[in-house]
Order: structure tokens, then sequence, then C-alpha cells
């Protein structure tokens, strides 16, 4: 939950503290171990209030397990609509070249990407995203930021990676798109306006110019049941989907 927030550098002080209440307990400096008792007595509150978004994210995925919810159906057909609405806006907008950056938020929070951009809090349609990705419209310029299944901002600015991989030809939207995928666990989705290839990062891997089969076969396994997939990258999944286009092109053959 704290990879690729604010609080992982808090959460390096805290260690820090306790790392010197160790040293001066060792070499019996009473003085600064007295001060480290008193940090760390009142750290309690102090962590509280300053981890008060990771605490209540936490709290929230509690809330969605199974032993907690049954709603697992309705959870079932919330990812349908939302894979349904990206598919709608991903062929719209790759069929008339226009360029988008849309990032959903898996396990790790995107709170202060979101904190940049335009709050919508807005339910999630094909519609919505091909009208705020339109040319020459206020919010066309940076991230869509899906969280909870809602689109909670737009026009939200990403890291933009330095990454030499990265091919000269690709555009801001690609490197920021390889960027949060650097830093946090989120599924970036990219419509090329030069081209109107797709691609789609998470966890440092990239895929260029994916077919409709492809990045839908992907949206489903990574949004439907995350668990499972967790560790499998888009590689993997694009490598399955041509190998079975492979084996069916050597039978018609």
């Amino acid at each position: 939950m704290l990879r690729g927030t604010k609080a992982v550098q808090l959460l390096k002080g805290i260690v820090i503290i306790f790392v010197i209440k160790l040293v001066s307990w060792a070499l019996n400096l009473h003085t600064v171990s007295f001060l480290m008792d008193q940090l760390i007595n009142w750290g309690i509150i102090v962590i509280v209030i300053i981890f008060q978004p990771e605490i209540r994210r936490g709290l929230e995925h509690l809330g969605r397990l199974p032993l907690f919810s049954s709603t697992s159906n309705e959870e079932g057909k919330t990812k349908n609509h939302l894979i349904e609405s990206l598919d709608q806006a991903i062929q719209y907008m790759s069929k008339r070249r226009i360029g988008a950056l849309i990032t959903l938020e898996m396990n790790t929070g995107l709170e202060e990407y979101v904190e940049t951009g335009i709050d919508l809090d807005a339910e999630v349609t094909g519609a919505l995203l091909i009208n705020i990705f339109i040319p020459n419209t206020p919010l066309h310029d940076g991230a869509v930021i899906i969280r909870n299944n809602r689109i909670s901002v737009a026009a939200a600015y990403l890291p933009l990676s330095e990454s030499n991989t990265i091919p000269k030809e690709l555009g801001t939207r690609h490197r920021a798109a390889v960027g949060i995928s650097e830093v946090t666990d989120a599924i970036t989705i990219v419509v090329s306006e030069e081209t109107g290839g797709v691609m789609i990062t998470r966890n440092g891997h990239m895929m260029l110019d994916l077919t409709r089969e492809d990045y839908l076969k992907y949206l489903h396994a990574q949004l439907k049941d995350p668990n499972e997939n967790a560790n499998r990258s888009i590689s993997d999944f694009f490598k399955i989907g041509r190998r079975k286009k492979e084996d069916q092109n050597e039978k018609d053959n």
C-alpha cells in the first residue's frame, strides 16, 4: 500500500528513529534515549495523522474482502461495465487517432497524482472518456485516473520515465504511461494520436500496438482476477495470444 506514495519517506524516518533508540540504549546515552522514548510514545498519534490516507485505503481494501461483502456478482458486473466502456472509448479514439492516457488504480494508491488533476468523480462511460480526450478541450491534456471503478480525475500529471528502452518515436503520453508503471502497479492505457495504436503498461512492462483481442484479454484477466494474474506481465498475455494465432495459421496452411 505504501509503495509509490509519499508515505515511504516518512516510514524511513520512523525506522531511523528506532535505530537511534537502539544505539542510544546500547551506548547508555540517557538523554538521547529519553528523547527517542518521547518521540515513540507520541508516535502512534503522529502515525495515524500522517498515514491517514493509507490507513483509510487499507480499510477500504479490507472491507472489499469476501468475508465482509456478498456483492461479488455486483462487482463482476461493475468490472464488465468498466471494460466495455474502456473498449468503446479505445475503439473510437484509435480509429480517429485521438490521443488518450487512462490510468487504472490497482493496489498502490495514486493519491499524489490524483491531487494534480481536476475532480470529476463520475461513472465510467465510453462517451465520457471520448469527450474528455477530444482535442482542444479543457481536460484533454493529461491523464484520466480511474479508482474504485469511477473516473476520479482528469488532466492529471504522471511522472515521465527516463528509460532508454522507450522508442524515440513515442511521445509524452507513452513516457508518462511507462513512468507511472515504474513507481506503482497501476494499469495504464495509451492511444497514440500519431498512429492510433494502443499500448498498455504495468509494473515497468509495456506492449505496443495491441489488438482489440489482446487488450481485452489482458483487462479481463487483470481486473476480474487480479490476485491470480498479479505476477504475469503484459508480454506473457501477448505471447499466449500470439502463439495461438501462429498455431491457427499453421493449421490453416
